[in-house]
């Protein structure tokens, strides 16, 4: 007997079915969510547009599947649950255009082999629906039976054979978890049909299948998330991106918000988070994820599903040009929205912007209350005796009356540029508490009169710069503003071959490790771009002749031992992102610091080269540089006003 085979007969034979359709199953069914995953995608591929999930004990003991699809024949049911059976694809050739989610056919021989499965179904044009009993893949009954149309699949006792799989399960709470888990992207991915998933006897999520995808976003995330979402689409080579994504102040420690279909696939792919991350790259704080349920419709032609049996993984073809797409397309659509943070003392929100006086409020605060509802009143009256042809005048008039102007002050301002949510539609319609006018006529804070309008107030912990801006206060984190401003000078540089280098005299000497050396070597033409001019001195030393002006003044040999080590962090084709960090780095090493007194012309300076740039909000690491708070937020504070 050959050594290593001792206790093992060597003899080849052939696996009785039993064993070969549980090892199979093995491949298909670890757990009661992989029976749910598979029999709901075979609803969807049926047609369904109303699909039932009921589990009880975290679907160990019952998962029951109804969906009203197109059915089975009875006489095709016992073929549907041998291996390899499937009314999807026909050829090996139909695999590169498959646009089913299941096409395998192994769901069903899957289940029937490590459980006791009953099914129901029947097609439209039957008369009578059929029942089907299968236990531990063994045939135990066919008969017709009354049934509406679609299908109904019981799956009960999972593994009740196969008891030394069974103690792998976790307890029913988590399983049940992993169901609801499932039936949530399963309702992302598909806001076209309805789902209902009941735990024990429980409706835990019920959604519309009315193809509104922010509806279910709401009814998953909730409030706070939707109301933070921002609308991404765009064309791409090979199909179509659409979907949302959060705005960075949506973002989690780890990637369980970031949700991603691909022709109504959920799927993992390490391509497409990059892509996605990337468009946040600079807008995020580090190590956060970002919040996003995008649907990506895409040219079977350039995808290869039948990677995995779980279909959890997709090849693609012109990888590299779709993640280029993702993110151009996400980050773009950031770049169309504000970025600045509100902030408030207390959980209260605003509901209208025009309150009540409060009991024993002083004599003029009753006075500006009265001027407010008398300019309302006139506004209205306006408005209906012109047909509506002074909305845009009126658009700025709220501002007015929220910081106590009258209709007199009101006409004098109404030639200025600014623009405020209004708590009126101006077509006469009543507006629900929860739609906000600002999606009518959201605009941006910071418009290019900015520099015109702001008025500092001054220096807080000689850290932060308070200002008044129109009917808001911002705050300002000076570090992350010089941080950013010079980020850009020195990205706009390299990107221009146009960086501005001191020479340094004497030059510095800096000695480097074998693998540092090979780093500035093999960077070495990034590095000069940069504005670093670095010669070799002998041996392992290296000489430093100049570096970028704005850089001069930062300890040179700490910049730079920061920057070759994260050098050594770059793999392949992720350079740009490298090249990206470095010049993080070298900004928030040479901008001014917290705790560091500065004149009122420096602030000024500044602000108006913040102001210039495309994304003045965050700092290259993702904090914010800017925060508000509104007048109305701030008197409600003061109980000057009460809603």
């Amino acid at each position: 007997m050959p050594e290593g085979c001792v206790g093992i007969e060597p003899m080849i034979t052939k696996l009785d079915q039993n064993t070969i359709n549980q090892i199979a199953a093995g491949e298909v069914i670890d757990r009661p969510s992989s029976v749910v995953k598979e029999l709901l995608e075979n609803a969807i591929d049926a047609g369904a547009t109303a699909v039932t999930v009921e589990i009880k004990e975290g679907g160990i003991s019952l998962i029951r599947i109804t969906d009203n699809g197109c059915g089975i024949e009875g006489s095709e049911i016992p073929t549907a649950f041998l291996r390899h059976t499937t009314s999807k694809i026909r050829t090996a050739e139909d695999l590169l255009t498959v646009k089913s989610l299941g096409f395998r056919g192994e769901a069903l021989s899957s289940i029937a082999a490590v459980a006791q499965v009953e099914l129901i179904s029947k097609t439209t044009d039957s008369l009578t629906g059929f029942r089907y009993v299968i236990e531990g893949g063994e045939e135990k009954k066919l008969e017709e039976v009354g049934a509406p149309e679609g299908t109904t699949i019981l799956v009960h006792n999972l593994f009740y054979h196969t008891p030394a799989r069974k103690k792998f399960l976790k307890s029913a709470a988590t399983e049940g978890g992993y169901i609801s888990d499932l039936m949530q992207r399963m309702a992302l991915s598909h806001p076209e049909i309805s789902l209902r998933l009941i735990v024990n006897n429980q409706t835990k999520l019920h959604t519309a299948g009315n193809h509104n995808l922010k509806d279910i976003i709401y009814g998953i995330y909730g409030r706070d998330i939707t109301r933070e979402l921002v609308f991404v689409s765009r064309q791409l080579f090979c199909g179509q991106i659409e979907g949302y994504v959060g705005k960075p102040a949506v973002s989690k420690g780890n990637r369980s918000w970031e949700n991603y279909f691909i022709n109504g696939r959920y799927i993992k792919s390490n391509m497409i988070c990059k892509g996605i991350e990337d468009a946040f790259h600079g807008i995020m704080m580090q190590h956060k994820y970002p919040f996003c349920v995008l649907h990506l419709k895409i040219d079977p032609a350039y995808i290869d599903v039948n990677v995995h049996p779980s279909k959890m993984e997709i090849r693609f073809q012109q990888g590299e040009q779709l993640y280029e797409e993702i993110t151009e397309a996400v980050a773009a659509a950031l770049k169309e929205q504000e970025m600045i943070p509100s902030f408030s003392v207390g959980a209260e929100e605003r509901k209208k912007p025009i309150a009540s006086a409060p009991r024993g409020a002083e004599p003029f605060e009753m006075r500006r209350m009265q001027e407010e509802k008398s300019a309302v009143q006139w506004k209205e009256s306006s408005l209906q005796s012109d047909g509506g042809r002074q909305e845009d005048a009126f658009r700025q008039d709220d501002i007015l009356l929220q910081s106590g102007g009258s209709p007199r002050n009101i006409e004098k301002k109404q030639g200025q540029q600014v623009r405020e949510v209004s708590s009126y539609a101006f077509d006469h319609t009543p507006v629900p508490t929860e739609v906000k006018q600002q999606e009518l006529f959201e605009e941006k804070l910071l418009q290019k009169h900015f520099s015109d309008e702001y008025q500092i107030i001054g220096q807080l912990f000689q850290t932060y710069w308070l200002i008044q801006y129109q009917d808001n206060f911002l705050i300002v984190d000076q570090h992350a503003a010089h941080e950013k401003v010079l980020f850009e000078k020195l990205m706009k540089a390299f990107r221009e071959s146009a960086v501005v280098t001191q020479q340094m005299n004497p030059p510095f000497v800096f000695t480097l490790s074998a693998s540092e050396e090979l780093l500035v070597q093999e960077y070495g033409e990034f590095l000069k771009n940069a504005g670093f001019e670095i010669e070799p001195f002998g041996g392992l030393e290296y000489a430093v002749y100049a570096m970028p002006m704005e850089l001069y003044r930062i300890d040179s040999q700490r910049l730079l031992r920061e920057i070759v080590d994260g050098l050594s962090q770059i793999r392949g084709s992720q350079e740009p992102d490298a090249v990206y960090e470095q010049i993080a780095t070298c900004s928030c090493k040479g901008a001014i610091k917290g705790n560091q007194q500065i004149s009122r012309k420096e602030m000024e300076a500044l602000l108006e080269q913040l102001m210039g740039l495309e994304n003045p909000y965050t700092c290259p690491h993702g904090r914010p540089v800017i925060i508000k708070m509104t007048r109305y937020e701030l008197e409600k504070k003061f109980k000057r006003v009460i809603s």
